[in-house]
């Protein structure tokens, strides 16, 4: 069955054994989109939608919101968005990118529209960002973990090192449940901050058993080397998608705007499927300009200040004797760090650590993210990397926090 909305191709389709439409739910493939008023016409006396035509009931509307048209319907395609998006990333046009409340929405309406509630599963690699597994029960769908590699045998991130991707188990775990439809790969990953190589990606895009799509979560993206990206591999496969959002690199958690890179024909679909009018005038408004030649040169900017305040945060961090040396590929804007023992054993400690994350919040004022309940991750805080004045204040708090504790 063809996916509606989408032009007929005859190019090739990559790899050989993938099949969009096996992928899709029938019940979703032959779904007929709400339509709605805007998808006919945007321009002229608008009586269509039954809108207030008096305008907003807002008496003291914000400056930045004064020429927004907020008694309208949105844009439900935002197209000039999706442009900006798509020469960022380096894809042909609007149609490689698909909009969504965050990428929280995108991840959940992709699981809704390929694995059938009760009957197929996703596969996860922990430790990894809690809101898989969120999202699978809530659409009553199976979760099949392949932990991430834990050891530090070989180091850090790379193919084999710490938090790296066990190709050859996630393979074993296809093989032995052909209900799994989505493989969700978080790189730079949450809480590791370990970018999961390219090369590991294709081999599994490769794998002739795995009939499914293979999920790269990309939030913190803008705070890795060049080349770690995904986005790379769509032009040849359309069994890869690439989900990234505004809240990380762009600074723009508060407007609630992820998008889906991948090739057409899914992103079809999920058009198809979304709500309406999912993305508000004043997100759209402030997304274009986000886009802006010189709000990227901005993002750019600000995320090397970052990456540059991670090395120097480390630094101090190696000097301080209750720490052990950071976990993970630090490819994110966060470090991941294990608090050690009072005993001088050099082991991580989950009790302790709990107790130091306490007392910062509690009692300092300083909020970080306790971790060490997670696989691979004993003993951890993960610690955002803030402005040079915050940065100083943590580094004073938690020196004093661990020498009561």
């Amino acid at each position: 069955m063809p996916i509606l909305g989408l032009a007929p191709s005859s190019a090739p389709i990559k790899p050989d054994h993938f099949d969009i439409e096996a992928i899709i739910r029938p019940n979703i493939l032959s779904l007929q989109p709400y339509r709605c008023a805007r998808d006919d016409y945007k321009e002229g006396i608008l009586l269509d939608a039954n809108e207030n035509a008096l305008g907003p009931s807002i008496t003291d509307l914000p400056p930045d919101l004064e020429e927004a048209v907020l008694n309208r319907y949105p844009d439900p395609s935002n197209d000039h968005i999706k442009a900006k998006i798509a020469a960022l990333r380096g894809l042909p046009g609007a149609d490689h990118v698909f909009l969504g409340v965050g990428s929280d929405e995108v991840i959940d309406l992709i699981m809704r529209i390929c694995v059938i509630p009760g009957k197929e599963s996703i596969l996860i690699t922990p430790p990894t960002y809690g809101m898989y597994s969120v999202s699978a029960q809530v659409n009553d769908i199976g979760v099949v973990e392949v932990p991430l590699e834990i050891t530090g045998d070989a180091g850090e991130g790379g193919l084999k090192g710490r938090f790296s991707l066990k190709v050859d188990e996630v393979k074993k775990a296809v093989d032995a449940d052909p209900s799994i439809k989505l493989i969700f790969l978080c790189s730079p990953g949450n809480p590791t901050g370990t970018v999961i190589p390219v090369e590991a990606i294709k081999a599994i895009l490769h794998y002739p058993k795995f009939k499914g799509i293979v999920i790269v979560d990309e939030a913190y993206i803008d705070f890795a080397g060049d080349g770690d990206s995904a986005v790379s591999l769509i032009k040849d496969y359309a069994n890869v998608c690439v989900v990234q959002t505004t809240s990380k690199g762009f600074g723009l958690a508060g407007i609630r705007l992820g998008f889906a890179l991948a090739q057409p024909p899914l992103l079809q679909v999920l058009s198809n499927t979304k709500a309406p009018y999912n993305i508000s005038v004043p997100t759209a408004s402030l997304a274009l300009a986000a886009f802006s030649p010189s709000s990227i040169s901005s993002m750019k900017a600000k995320a090397a200040t970052l990456i540059a305040s991670r090395t120097k945060l480390l630094q101090s961090f190696s000097t301080f004797p209750d720490l052990g040396p950071p976990l993970g590929g630090n490819g994110a804007n966060f470090i991941m760090i294990p608090v050690l023992a009072k005993d001088g054993s050099g082991k991580p400690d989950s009790v302790r650590a709990q107790k130091v994350y306490k007392a910062l919040a509690e009692e300092n004022g300083v909020v970080v993210r306790y971790r060490g309940n997670e696989l691979g991750c004993a003993g951890c805080l993960r610690i955002t990397i803030g402005s040079e004045q915050e940065n100083a204040v943590v580094l004073e708090k938690l020196s004093l926090v661990l020498k009561d504790l």
